[in-house]
């Protein structure tokens, strides 16, 4: 599996890259803060494989990034995208290097 670090993810943001950010943590998460990634909770994603894109990279992500793992695993095996990248740590990650004021949980 392909993965991406924080400080990675942060470039992209910053440089404006055409990217897809999907976050596939529950509402009551993303609530409570999020990276204005595309809320699919991981529950809902095989339902909703068509608004994945397959023509450019997609960056997926979720707490720690076990679930997000698990969720790109079965969309490789299931549905053949090769486009897809973990983002190592999660959102805890993204808290601890790139914006401390961030609320974890």
């Amino acid at each position: 599996m392909k993965e991406i670090s924080v400080s990675k993810l942060k470039e992209m943001i910053d440089k404006k890259e055409d990217f897809q950010l999907i976050d596939v943590r529950e509402e009551h998460e993303f609530d409570i803060c999020n990276i204005n990634g595309e809320l699919i909770p991981m529950g809902e994603v095989m339902d909703n494989v068509d608004k994945i894109s397959k023509n450019k990279t997609v960056v997926i992500h979720c707490r720690s990034g076990k679930r997000s793992a698990t969720v790109i695993n079965a969309l490789e095996q299931q549905h053949g995208f090769t486009n897809l990248y973990n983002l190592q740590g999660g959102i805890l990650a993204w808290a601890a290097e790139i914006d401390p004021s961030m609320p974890s949980y």
